[in-house]
């Protein structure tokens, strides 16, 4: 007689959008990160319409100017579009102010969350949770089911 015992693992789900939007905080972050965006893109389009009007002048003009004062009106439009290009990249880029100023205000509440989310999966003993509502499906994982170091054996790493 072969005894046999299985163990069940138990998996649950969140939808984190959906409890996102829910707290008052993330609500709130979101706010102040769209305000922000939009006091910057105003500013961005204000460059861009200065640029549009030294553009416009220079090109009407530019027959009639001697070849130094064209090189030396070129030369500032393409300042211009250099300083924009930089602003841009200072508050747009990966590394901008945005995305820190995102880290800054959306980061502790995400991490409040997925701590609740490991203290009940430990609570009800879940082996896994994934999260329907982003692209990192495992929000959960319980260690005792990595097996990154056998399958590191397994390929002869050490």
């Amino acid at each position: 007689m072969v005894s046999m015992t299985s163990v069940a693992q138990k998996y649950a789900y969140i939808n984190s959008t959906e409890i996102l939007n829910k707290i008052p905080e993330y609500k709130a972050a979101l706010t102040e990160l769209d305000k922000l965006s939009e006091k910057w893109q105003k500013e961005i389009e204000a460059m861009n319409q200065e640029i549009e009007k030294k553009d416009k002048a220079y090109q009407e003009e530019k027959i009639l100017l001697p070849e130094e004062t064209r090189k030396q009106r070129e030369a500032e439009i393409a300042q211009l579009l250099r300083k924009v290009r930089d602003f841009q990249k200072a508050k747009y880029s990966p590394n901008g102010e945005l995305y820190k100023k995102r880290e800054e205000l959306i980061k502790p509440i995400q991490d409040k969350m997925y701590k609740a989310v490991k203290s009940i999966a430990k609570a009800k003993s879940y082996a896994f949770v994934f999260d329907k509502g982003s692209q990192n499906n495992i929000v959960y994982a319980d260690t005792k089911y990595d097996i990154s170091d056998d399958v590191l054996k397994k390929l002869g790493v050490q």
